[in-house]
């Protein structure tokens, strides 16, 4: 049986694969309970993935666009 690394199945998982190696993971997802469980875990983090919300802090949008600013003025000088 192949060895399947976390790779192969995110990838699986995304339909990233080959139809070949998308076949041997199947059959494989048949056969062993811990390549399912990981696939499980894998599933489990995209869904938290999904609702997970994050924006950068206001000061470092700030120094972003100050920084923008800067490089504009220095520019066109």
């Amino acid at each position: 049986m192949h060895n399947f690394t976390l790779e192969d199945l995110v990838q699986y998982y995304y339909n990233e694969t080959s139809l070949q190696k998308t076949a041997e993971i199947k059959d494989a997802l048949e056969k062993d309970w811990s390549l399912r469980e990981k696939l499980g875990v894998i599933a489990s983090a995209q869904k938290r993935l999904e609702v997970l919300k994050l924006s950068p802090r206001k000061k470092t949008i700030e120094n972003i666009l100050n920084y923008a600013k800067k490089e504009v003025k220095e520019f066109s000088a």
